[in-house]
């Protein structure tokens, strides 16, 4: 993509002073922007998208202007030069597209409403007034706003609210100045909102909002969070939250999960909104965006990147920072086992992937942002390598560093060196040394360990799952070994340790690499040190077990090791109780079901392995919460319920349908943590059209996030032709399914052997109206990720490079489709090999 202009090349914005005038019945705004600044050149340029400019004002002047749709451009005629004062009048559309000012729909007492609010980022804030809309290009905002307001609504924005007065008298919204800040951190909300507060032993005010659909008492919890989440940044990173609100609200209609507008950020209802019936997953999630959210109001707000290449920095921090905040906040929640088992597991597979990016790569335009952030990569991977520097620097080092980058860069803009440079400076350490080979290259390194004549070898080797070119790519490998006498760092290709037996004797227990699973690599131990280690699985950590289970399933995945190797370690976990290793032997399952055809002996014994598996689990926990358990418990509970579930097991079935019965008139009151089994189960094993459309009225009906998402997910396992038909035509009604949630439907349908077929053939058909409506969205390149994740037969993979080889030369998704195919022929390579030798183990292991 052609690299774009830089509007900051031809004038510095200084100060925005912002009037606009909404309205909801008529879907429409104008406008009036009297902006301050410097001129660098005569003829200026400010960004605007689909927005009517009627005059451009410097004093009393008109001034000529010319419009360019294609560069998105206002280009502005001043007869000098220098510091300038100009008026820009306008007008634009509200649109349904959840960028710029857009509409969120809800319904209260059986009416239809909406909530008008904002996304400006990554480049939206041209769609609501002209303006330099690029990170760099820093200034204030006055933001004065009017809208079709009924008695009671009221507008929120990044400052609190001044001249009360005039409100009252011209029902005009005013609000205080901000900092110095990137046009894409303006926000607003206004509409019916509701919302508590509270204040920060600092002062500042913190206050959560939602519509009138959501019970009040959803705002507890959020509130608690946000509050102490901003107490320990301050004392952390040594620097105070910089303005005066903190202000949190959650919106019906949002494209991706929240955004950190600062002073107001923005929220999917399901990551802000939960309370004490809500489960352990779902508070654990809402604590963990509020986390995230709140170190970009320094991370991020107070200091950004120049240029959108560096918005990796900006979410790869805020994504460790999030768990960092969190443990201190809950330490009993044990929160880093979460990222243990969902970050590091994504970053691994998706980064095994040969021509996957790097976490750093060159952003030309913006509009490049939404194909090039890969979540695996950008998010998951970036924090897990910012979790590695921040072990390699320590906690101390680490923390003095981002005091000293924050004081020095605050309300500026900075590269991904300055951040490195300080951190140096706090630790003695070279940072960019350190980081750049891990940024900058894609993939990671697996390291083989061996013994022979005495001799320790350890060799890394850049990681493959597919087909792969090797590039000879190396990097400074942290060993963060168990045992005394080893390097730290691994750097080059290979070294050899003589006097293992010496070593082994100074030293106890196993050897193991990579302790805590902090580090972007995996190990393949090999003879007597993988006998060592499986010998003394039972006696290890439950990180370290996840660790060897997860580590050798991608080395079964590559072809590595045979997957049939993999079922004698996860018979050894069997009467494992902690999440992360119940999680791990699940994941295990998962992949061995690839290999299994449903109706056939093996699918049996497959049921009958999975169920002994989960059997003792089961036992300890049953259905209903104890008394005093432990949060664990219920994450363990929900893992061994699905499982058990999925293979029919009797008693999981039976008891799944007395809770239903039980609950049958009001099914959203089950139990929170268990209401997706039941659910699930009854759709499986009692179908009838009288259920579906009982489903599906609940999901228009309900007002509660976590609730739709778990009524979708047990449609997905109807066994009905015409159910999957009828559920997929409401799929296009927005007042149905909203399109933010459009990607999790298809990927719940997308899974399910009997669904499959149709739901393909769907997005296949309808491929034009899905780009029409999520094609400006995040979520959009999930309809090509997911089929790639998906897929394991060589008929789907022919289908899948029919359909999309054609879309190659579309930048928003030709990534997505290359490694889309390399996914699926991974799978169908590796079943096509191993289906026998895995059939066999399933079968031997029920004997």
């Amino acid at each position: 993509m052609q690299a774009v202009e830089h509007f900051i090349e031809t004038f510095v914005p200084e100060h925005y002073d912002l009037f606009l005038d909404l309205s909801r019945q008529e879907k429409a705004f104008t406008g009036r922007v009297t902006i301050t600044g410097e001129a660098k050149s005569e003829t200026i340029s400010l960004h605007q998208k689909d927005l009517n400019i009627q005059a451009v004002r410097l004093g009393d002047e008109e001034v000529s202007f010319e419009v360019n749709k294609e560069k998105e451009s206002l280009s502005i005629s001043l007869p000098r030069t220098g510091s300038v004062t100009f008026v820009v009048e306008f007008s634009g559309n509200i649109t349904d597209n959840m960028t710029g000012i857009y509409p969120s729909y809800y319904v209260v007492d059986g009416l239809r409403q909406e909530v008008l609010s904002t996304q400006f980022e990554s480049h939206f804030a041209r769609e609501a007034f002209p303006c330099v809309d690029e990170p760099e290009a820093k200034a204030t905002f006055d933001l004065s706003l009017k809208f079709d307001q009924a008695e009671g609504e009221i507008a929120l924005s990044n400052m609190p609210e001044i001249d009360l007065e005039k409100r009252k008298e011209t029902g005009v919204w005013t609000f205080a100045t901000t900092p110095r800040m990137s046009s894409y951190l303006l926000a607003f909300a206004a509409g019916d909102l509701q919302g508590i507060t509270t204040t920060t032993k600092n002062g500042t005010l913190v206050g959560v909002y939602a519509t009138k659909a959501q019970p009040v008492g959803k705002l507890d919890f959020a509130l608690d969070i946000a509050k102490r989440s901003i107490e320990f940044y301050e004392d952390y990173f040594g620097v105070a939250y910089p303005i005066p609100q903190s202000l949190h609200v959650a919106l019906p209609d949002f494209s991706a999960g929240a955004m950190e507008n600062w002073g107001l950020v923005t929220y999917r209802e399901v990551y802000l909104l939960a309370d004490e019936h809500s489960s352990v997953t779902s508070r654990q999630q809402v604590a963990l965006v509020i986390a995230h959210e709140v170190a970009h109001q320094w991370f991020g707000n107070l200091v950004t990147m120049k240029w959108w290449d560096d918005l990796w920095l900006n979410e790869s921090f805020a994504n460790m920072m999030e768990y960092v905040c969190v443990d201190a906040l809950e330490p009993s929640w044990k929160i880093f086992e979460d990222f243990q088992t969902g970050g590091v597991g994504a970053a691994l597979k998706r980064d095994a992937t040969d021509g996957v990016q790097s976490v750093h790569v060159e952003v030309t335009h913006p509009d490049e942002i939404n194909t090039l952030f890969d979540g695996a990569i950008v998010y998951a991977k970036g924090s897990r390598l910012m979790h590695m520097l921040r072990r390699w620097l320590g906690d101390e080092a680490f923390a003095k560093g981002l005091n000293a980058y924050f004081k020095k860069h605050q309300y500026g803009n900075t590269v991904g060196t300055d951040l490195w440079n300080a951190l140096s400076d706090a630790s003695g350490r070279d940072v960019a040394g350190f980081m750049d080979a891990w940024l900058e290259q894609p993939g990671y390194p697996v390291l083989t360990l061996s013994v022979k004549e005495d001799v320790l070898t350890i060799s890394q080797k850049q990681f493959f799952i597919g087909e792969s070119e090797e590039k000879g790519r190396l990097w400074p490998v942290p060993l963060n070994s168990n045992w005394q006498g080893l390097p730290d760092t691994l750097t080059e290709e290979s070294i050899r340790i003589p006097n293992y037996s010496q070593l082994a004797a100074e030293n106890e227990g196993a050897l193991r690499l990579n302790t805590e699973n902090t580090a972007h690599y995996i190990t393949n131990y090999q003879g007597e040190l993988l006998d060592n280690l499986l010998s003394n699985l039972a006696s290890l950590d439950a990180t370290s077990k996840l660790q060897i289970v997860q580590d050798r399933r991608l080395l079964a995945e590559s072809g590595v090791i045979p997957t049939a190797d993999l079922i004698p370690v996860i018979q050894r976990l069997a009467k494992e109780d902690a999440y992360m290793v119940v999680d791990a032997v699940t994941m295990v399952l998962i992949n061995l079901k690839r290999f299994v055809d449903s109706d056939t002996d093996v699918a049996k014994a497959f049921d009958a392995l999975s169920i002994r598996l989960n059997q003792y689990n089961y036992d300890r926990l049953g259905f209903e919460k104890i008394a005093g358990e432990k949060d664990e418990d219920e994450l363990v509970r929900q893992l061994t319920l699905s499982n058990m579930i999925q293979a029919d097991e009797a008693d999981a079935v039976a008891k799944a349908s007395q809770l239903f019965e039980v609950h049958k008139e009001d099914l959203e009151k089950i139990p929170a943590a268990i209401r997706l089994y039941v659910l699930s189960n009854q759709m499986k094993h009692q179908e009838s059209k009288e259920l579906v459309d009982r489903y599906l009225d609940l999901y228009i009906k309900t007002n509660d996030s976590a609730f739709q998402r778990e009524l979708a997910s047990a449609l997905s396992k109807t066994k009905d032709a015409d159910t999957v038909a009828y559920i997929l035509a409401k799929w296009q009604d927005k007042f149905v399914v909203k399109p933010q949630d459009l990607a999790s439907w298809y990927g719940a349908f997308l899974r399910q052997d009997y669904t499959q077929e149709l739901t393909w053939s769907w997005a296949r058909e309808n491929w034009d109206w899905i780009k029409a409506a999520l094609g400006g969205d995040m979520s959009f390149d999930h309809f090509v990720v997911l089929p790639g994740a998906i897929f394991k037969t060589q008929e789907r993979l022919d289908e899948y490079k029919a359909f999309f080889e054609p879309q190659l030369d579309d930048l928003a998704i030709s990534r997505s489709i290359s490694m889309g195919i390399k996914e699926i022929s991974a799978k169908v390579a590796l079943l096509e090999r191993e289906k026998e030798s895995v059939h066999a183990a399933i079968l031997a292991s029920v004997e």
